[in-house]
């Protein structure tokens, strides 16, 4: 589905990914865990490409996109959801649902709301007017308007309310189910032990890359530690 090798970014001439390669298949939950400033975001980005200067290959069903610009990526189907959820605030949950969709915009609301049942309360609030967990639930929405094939998502559930990340954990856990593949920039392990593969960033490097199994084995490890 996604194939990423040997990608180098760089901001001026500062150089923030090195060499970084790796595979997205088809259905995988793939986690990109590392501290802040490891390169997690750089490398969504650059999948997107929103990167000032990038060198390497991206592949999108087995096609070479490195040459394509932001929104034609976005309309083979890659949906991004960037940390700082980027919601029009002046605009109604509904709105920036409806702003965003392709096809049967009803049928689209009908399908996010399923996943964020919290949002129906609120289809007439303005963005502005929403918790900072309440905004990513419609940021995430707002991206499955756009009836993505592959979904970037850049922590999802960093800094927002316990019991919100619970429902965001659960929406994309049941994305998962229904075979939507993902990469989820994560640094809290909330959805790391149910990933098909979980990959280190370290200063801009691959530092290793575990399986579900392997990730599990760890997590377990380090709980029952002294």
């Amino acid at each position: 589905m996604l194939d990423i090798a040997n990608l180098q970014v760089w901001y001026g001439q500062v150089q923030a990914l090195f060499g970084v390669s790796l595979t997205v298949g088809a259905g995988e939950l793939v986690v990109l865990q590392g501290l802040n400033g490891a390169g997690k975001s750089t490398l969504l980005q650059a999948i997107m490409g929103l990167s000032p200067r990038a060198k390497g290959t991206v592949c999108y069903q087995n096609e070479n996109i490195e040459s394509w610009p932001t929104h034609r990526r976005a309309l083979a189907g890659l949906g991004y959801v960037a940390e700082d959820r980027r919601l029009f605030s002046g605009l109604t949950v509904r709105e920036n649902l409806h702003i965003a969709a392709r096809g049967d915009a009803a049928a689209g609301e009908a399908q996010a709301l399923a996943l964020f049942p919290a949002l129906r309360a609120m289809l007439h609030r303005p963005a502005a007017q929403m918790s900072g967990g309440e905004q990513q639930m419609l940021a995430i929405a707002r991206t499955l308007m756009t009836r993505p094939r592959l979904l970037l998502l850049d922590e999802p559930c960093e800094g927002i309310a316990p019991v919100l990340v619970e429902a965001i954990r659960d929406a994309l856990l049941a994305l998962k189910a229904q075979g939507v593949p993902m990469l989820v920039a994560e640094q809290n392990r909330i959805l790391a032990d149910r990933a098909d593969r979980v990959v280190t960033l370290v200063a801009g490097q691959v530092a290793g890359a575990d399986t579900a199994t392997d990730a599990a084995t760890v997590a377990a490890g380090k709980s029952a530690a002294p």
